[in-house]
């Protein structure tokens, strides 16, 4: 990421620093190597991000920086990384990445700001020959930047040695964790070697789970945040998507399935939005059920019990039948629409970023609804991020790259005799593919595997017996059409669903 050369060295604001905080560097303050390297990068100055943590990383401080995407963060860490590595003497620093497009990025910025030292960088991921990556290896590549299921293959394979590790980063460490690589970065922390090494935490949010992940790879790390308008772990981030009212449901699932939430609320203003929603998503084939003041008293209870023992990954409901619920470490809130009391917004949004983690406020609106939002936003001085909707094909990109880790953390898994029994389908594998419809019967088999790996189904009783529980006044409202396009014929959809 290059500086902005209208960035300020000196003016941070709302900055969360260690105890014993480093005082900022400039670019004319740093090593006459780094001011070099940050010449070849076309550097006339250092961005906050980089003027504040570059200190650390040069003492071996481990750190935990908050900072959102573009905010220069890369920099932060590769310009360190190429004064404390030396050329060609094997991988002495790894960071780990969430995307190939991330580790290809990294790794371009790292061969450029260590061109004038000869620091060399390379990119690791799946999907491509190991030839070119072992290649790099044997040639004592310093810097090797790489999604953790790769990394971890080579490291099993005995083709990457860690030996002389010195630095250990994560960048974008709450992606990581969204696509699936924590069983993978356990595994790799095995490989890591005796000697103590440096741990760097990069991330725009610090939830629960990436403050766990940090306790277990840094040692006693300290925590850096810039990030300004979301400035420490307990912060709430508000989004918003302007959507078509028709296709609100549509948008809905691919957020899903982009954010890969753990948990989430998701708020309805309607009885028939929430019966709706939650028949969409469980048709989607996610662990999703409905509360509303339709239930009977026994199957809220039902329904509750699955929410109190964390078995219950969305709930959909209106903001009479959620009070008094409280879920932990709820990650995200989604709202289908704007409340209509505007400081229901508050008490909706306030259910998340609870307990020092960092939680996600969305909300989908569509039309006069976006109008309405954003004088609640001035109402309570709330800085509302909005979003261009996820697309078809980042959609498909993204379960793309979630597919193959889980593929590869599968392969890795296999013995001899599995690996042994399994080559009877090689020659199948290699024909399928060349007609629509065995490329149909394989994305059959990867959805499927998709969904059972990440959206495991629920026990089909909690949410079929507890449909018959409506009241006999819900029934007759079934087939109206409430706000963000459901079709005709609801209660057919709905029963087709279970």
């Amino acid at each position: 990421m290059h500086s902005d050369p209208n960035s300020t060295e000196t003016e941070f604001e709302d900055v969360v620093e260690p105890e014993n905080a480093l005082p900022e560097v400039t670019l004319q303050e740093l090593p006459e190597s780094l001011q070099a390297a940050a010449a070849l990068a076309g550097w006339t100055s250092l961005m906050p991000v980089q003027a504040k943590a570059i200190p650390y990383l040069l003492e071996g401080r481990d750190l935990m920086v908050q900072s959102r995407t573009g905010s220069g963060k890369t920099g932060a860490f590769v310009l360190p990384v190429v004064e404390r590595v030396e050329p060609g003497a094997g991988c002495q620093a790894i960071v780990l990445v969430p995307t190939r497009e991330l580790a290809k990025q990294v790794a371009a910025e790292a061969e450029t700001l260590g061109g004038a030292k000869g620091v060399h960088a390379t990119a690791i991921y799946g999907g491509v020959d190991y030839g070119p990556q072992i290649k790099a290896f044997e040639e004592g590549v310093a810097l090797v930047v790489g999604t953790p299921g790769r990394i971890l293959d080579h490291l099993m394979k005995g083709t990457l040695s860690l030996s002389p590790l010195r630095l250990l980063i994560f960048d974008e460490a709450d992606r990581m964790l969204s696509m699936g690589f924590f069983p993978d970065m356990k595994r790799l922390q095995e490989f890591l070697p005796s000697h103590p090494i440096n741990g760097y935490m990069f991330s725009a949010t610090f939830p629960s789970r990436v403050m766990r992940l940090a306790s277990q790879f840094l040692d006693n790390p300290e925590f850096l945040s810039l990030s300004r308008d979301q400035v420490h772990v307990a912060e709430i981030e508000h989004v918003f998507y302007n959507v078509q009212a028709m296709k609100k449901d549509r948008h809905l699932v691919r957020i899903i399935e982009i954010e890969n939430p753990t948990s989430a609320l998701i708020f309805c203003n309607t009885k028939a939005n929430v019966q709706y929603v939650s028949a969409v998503l469980q048709r989607f084939g996610y662990d999703a059920d409905e509360l509303s003041s339709d239930l009977s008293q026994s199957a809220r209870e039902k329904v509750m019990d699955r929410v109190r023992h964390g078995k219950l990954r969305f709930l959909v409901a209106t903001d009479v039948a959620a009070r008094g619920i409280d879920i932990l470490e709820l990650s995200h809130v989604i709202q289908y629409e704007p409340p209509q009391d505007p400081e229901a917004y508050i008490h909706r949004v306030g259910r998340t970023g609870r307990a020092g983690a960092t939680g996600e406020g969305i909300t989908l609106v569509a039309g006069l609804e976006r109008i309405e939002l954003l004088n609640i936003g001035k109402r309570f001085n709330i800085d509302f991020q909005e979003r261009e909707p996820p697309t078809k094909e980042e959609v498909e990109r993204i379960v793309a790259e979630r597919a193959t880790v889980l593929l590869e953390a599968r392969l890795r898994d296999r013995d001899k005799l599995q690996i042994e029994r399994m080559q009877r389908f090689v020659p199948l594998a290699r024909s399928l593919g060349e007609t629509n419809d065995e490329v149909a019967i394989m994305a059959m088999l990867l959805d499927d595997y998709y969904q059972q790996s990440l959206h495991p189904a629920p026990d089909p009783n909690a949410v079929s017996k507890r449909r018959r529980q409506h009241s006999s006044s819900s029934e007759r409202k079934r087939n109206t059409k409430p706000r963000g396009g459901r079709p005709r014929g609801g209660r057919k959809d709905r029963r087709r669903s279970r």
